[in-house]
């Protein structure tokens, strides 16, 4: 098994920068981290600067239901084959960043993911080497909309607004995706506590089955479903999400600027 790496994107003196992360030390990182980056000899505390959403994803696919319980949680029936919705790049936002509740949401909840980072295109990929297309592992939210997503029957609203994905606080390489266990907390307080081991599709599946629908680009995100105890987020709320052998995400709910 390799080694365990962080990677994190972060912003300091206005210059926005990649980096690899050892205890609380940054080691800055230039070129393209998906394909041959170099070490700088450069290097920042982490309390030194802002952290990013840790990759810039051309696009997020995610998968809805593929959990048992959330299924059972929505009264709704197990899938035959992985259900898939798109997350534009525009909902990306990072840890510590906002959460806004939009004027045209009536209900705004959380979701706690596991994400899969892609590290090189894949297209028409077979599960037993989909280990091969895998950068790496992130926490995200798949923030959604609840009454639109009802609403509308399709979920592009509910899921697409700016904000509604925040993601990181970094990528973690070398770790095994499977049994680890995904939680959310919102205001300090338990909502949902599962393991991916609970996963109806598991992630080479998933890396899998995308491919063959469409393309996928370095960068890009799967987010592979969340357990049940999915809930509503008021503004001035804090969520917060947490993947086992990753770290926690944090982001609170704001009112839009006036």
């Amino acid at each position: 098994m390799e080694n365990i790496e962080k990677l994190v994107r972060f912003v300091v003196n206005g210059k926005v920068y990649y980096g690899r992360l050892e205890g609380e030390n940054i080691q800055v990182m230039a070129g393209d981290i998906f394909s041959s980056p170099q070490e700088t000899g450069r290097h920042y505390n982490i309390n030194q600067v802002r952290l990013l959403a840790p990759c810039q994803p051309g696009k997020a696919v995610c998968v809805g239901l593929n959990y048992h319980s959330h299924i059972a949680e929505m009264a709704e029936n197990l899938p035959a084959e992985p259900v898939l919705f798109i997350k534009p790049a525009t909902s990306v936002i990072g840890p510590g960043e906002d959460i806004i509740y939009w004027p045209m949401v009536g209900r705004l909840d959380y979701e706690a993911e596991l994400a899969v980072v892609i590290a090189r295109e894949a297209h028409n990929v077979r599960e037993e080497e989909a280990g091969e297309y895998i950068f790496g592992y992130t926490v995200a939210n798949d923030v959604t909309a609840r009454d639109l997503q009802q609403k509308d029957g399709q979920w592009t609203r509910a899921k697409g607004f700016d904000t509604f994905l925040p993601c990181g606080p970094w990528i973690v390489r070398g770790i095994d995706p499977a049994g680890l266990r995904v939680q959310s907390f919102l205001n300090g307080v338990p909502k949902q506590d599962g393991r991916t081991s609970q996963l109806i599709f598991s992630v080479p599946y998933l890396v899998s089955f995308i491919s063959h629908v469409m393309t996928l680009q370095p960068g890009d995100l799967i987010l592979t479903g969340t357990p049940e105890g999915i809930g509503p987020m008021q503004v001035g709320d804090t969520i917060e999400i947490r993947v086992e052998q990753i770290g926690s995400l944090v982001n609170r709910v704001a009112s839009p600027e006036a």
